[in-house]
C-alpha cells in the first residue's frame, strides 16, 4: 500500500505544514469575517450618538404630544358641557324634554305647550315656548327653582296665574308663561347684520 507524501514527512515539517494551515485558516476567518464584523460594530458604536439624541427628541415628542392629547380631551370636555348649557342647535324636544322632567319632579301638570319661532340676538338665539301649567302653589314655585337650576340656560316670563280650583282642601292654579331656552350661533349667523326673528 502506497504511503501518503504527508505520511512520509518527518514530523517536524507535518506540524509546520498544520500550523501554516491553521495560521492560513485564521488569516481567512480575520479578512473575511472579523474585519467585516468589526467594520460592522464600528459602524454601528458610531451612529449609537445619534440614534440616542433622536431617542431623546422622540421622548420629548411623545410628552409634548401626551400633552396635547390631554388638552384636547378637556377642551372636547368643556365644549360637551357648554354644549349642555348653551347648545348650538334649537333642539326642541330636548327642551321640553328638560322642562317635562322638571314638571314630573315639582308635581306639577304641564297641560300645554308650544313652541313659538326663535328670534336672533348678536350671538346668541332665544328659543321660547309656551307653556301651560296646572298645580297647587308650592308646586309652582318648586318648578321655576326647577327650571333655574337646569343644565340648559332656561328663563320663565310673561308669567300669569288664573283659575284658582278648590280641590280637597288645596287650591290649583293654572300658569301660562313664556319658557325661554337659549343657543349659540354659529359664525356664518353672527355675521347676519340683521338680528330678529329667524325664518
Amino acid at each position: 500500500m502506497a504511503e501518503s507524501s504527508l505520511a512520509r514527512m518527518p514530523m517536524p515539517a507535518r506540524v509546520g505544514i498544520s500550523i501554516g494551515l491553521l495560521i492560513l485558516g485564521a488569516m481567512a476567518y480575520y479578512v473575511v469575517f472579523y474585519t467585516d464584523v468589526s467594520g460592522k460594530i464600528e459602524q454601528e458604536v458610531a451612529r449609537r450618538p445619534g440614534l440616542e439624541s433622536e431617542l431623546k427628541a422622540a421622548k420629548k415628542a411623545e410628552a409634548v404630544y401626551q400633552k396635547d392629547l390631554e388638552e384636547v380631551a378637556k377642551r372636547r370636555e368643556r365644549a360637551h358641557e357648554l354644549n349642555k348649557i348653551l347648545p348650538s342647535t334649537t333642539e326642541y324636544p330636548a327642551f321640553l324634554s328638560s322642562v317635562q322632567s322638571v314638571a314630573n319632579m315639582s308635581g306639577i301638570e304641564l297641560v300645554a305647550w308650544t313652541p313659538q319661532p326663535e328670534v336672533r340676538e348678536k350671538y346668541y338665539a332665544r328659543v321660547p315656548m309656551k307653556l301651560t301649567l296646572r298645580g297647587r302653589f308650592h308646586q309652582i314655585a318648586k318648578f321655576f327653582y326647577g327650571i333655574g337650576q337646569n343644565d340648559r340656560i332656561m328663563n320663565m316670563e310673561n308669567i300669569s296665574l288664573s283659575k284658582p280650583e278648590l280641590v280637597d282642601q288645596d287650591i290649583y292654579l293654572s300658569v301660562t308663561g313664556l319658557a325661554t331656552a337659549f343657543r349659540a350661533l354659529d359664525a356664518e349667523e353672527s355675521k347676519d347684520p340683521k338680528p330678529g326673528r329667524r325664518k
